[in-house]
């Protein structure tokens, strides 16, 4: 990868979205309220969308003048394209394009049903220019939207088991450019790559689910030093119906559903091992990259712990 570094005043926010009509407004409504200097560039790519995303983008561009440049795509996939991956990797090439393709700039991307605080864009580029070439946000349930209390206590409790593991990684293989306090979300909800970086990857795979962490792993290989700093966030939605196939509103429908294996989890005995086994992959020559590359062809790890999510406390009459 080359050494240059981007200049965090060229930036683009990415919002891949399909049917997001009445979600759009909130975040657009939060990116206009970003403590970055205007006019910050969005672009909405809307894909197979068939609902009043438009005019609505529209209508919300209007309002915001001055505030966001809103750049609105709209491509209809065919049905084995129609999904995260094409949607996403749209939405970044056309951002990319805006950038002027030289890679001297900086992407983030999140979804149209998040809502990021406004020191989203400004948190993520200050963690590009500590001299790391991706950044993970971390996902907080919206506390403004309704959400059974199970699934509520399930993301506390599967919080603290990230959180442990976290802690034994750290103990372990710390990498000196993700040092705790960190969290280790990496996904589309959240995450910011320098162009240069995003087109050493190849950008975003073409694949249904698990793009994100697909394109997350691709540019590691390459040598991109990812960073996972604790000030950077964004509200993700506890709806159960979602867009995206297998994507969090699907994980939001299993956390919900006491039947379900969603706290059926790796035991951090395995995590252990694994933490030591990239020890040992990073002590040869390219090490980082030869992690991200090898560990994507490991079989899944065993889910054989189950965590439980503490029931609420009664308080007595």
């Amino acid at each position: 990868m080359t050494a240059r570094r981007p200049d965090p005043r060229r930036l683009v926010v990415c919002v891949p979205a399909r049917d997001e009509a009445d979600r759009l407004p909130r975040l657009i409504a939060a990116l206009a309220s970003q403590d970055w200097p205007a006019p910050l560039p969005v672009v909405v790519a809307l894909n197979n969308t068939t609902d009043a995303s438009r005019e609505v983008l529209d209508e919300l561009s209007a309002r915001y003048a001055g505030k966001l440049v809103l750049h609105v795509d709209e491509a209809v996939f065919p049905p084995d394209l129609a999904h995260a991956g094409s949607a996403r990797r749209r939405a970044m090439d056309l951002a990319l394009d805006l950038l002027g393709g030289d890679g001297g700039g900086i992407l983030l991307t999140t979804d149209a049903d998040a809502c990021p605080p406004p020191h989203w864009v400004s948190a993520n580029v200050a963690a590009i220019e500590r001299g790391v070439d991706l950044v993970g946000g971390a996902l907080v349930l919206d506390e403004a939207e309704p959400a059974p209390a199970l699934v509520r206590r399930r993301w506390s409790a599967l919080a603290a088991y990230w959180a442990e593991v976290r802690r034994i990684e750290d103990e372990l293989d710390p990498r000196p450019w993700d040092l705790p306090p960190r969290h280790g979300d990496n996904t589309g909800g959240s995450l910011a790559v320098t162009a240069a970086a995003y087109r050493a990857a190849g950008g975003v795979p073409l694949r249904p689910t698990g793009e994100d962490w697909a394109f997350v792993m691709a540019a590691q290989a390459t040598g991109a030093r990812l960073a996972h700093p604790r000030d950077v966030w964004v509200r993700v939605s506890p709806r159960t119906a979602g867009r995206a196939s297998g994507g969090m509103a699907a994980a939001m429908a299993r956390l919900g559903d006491p039947t379900s294996d969603a706290m059926l989890l790796p035991s951090f005995d395995l995590w252990r091992e694994r933490a030591l086994w990239r020890r040992d992959l990073r002590r040869r020559a390219g090490g980082d990259a030869l992690v991200a590359t090898l560990e994507p062809e490991l079989p899944l790890m065993p889910c054989a712990f189950r965590l439980d999510a503490p029931a609420p406390t009664e308080v007595a009459a």
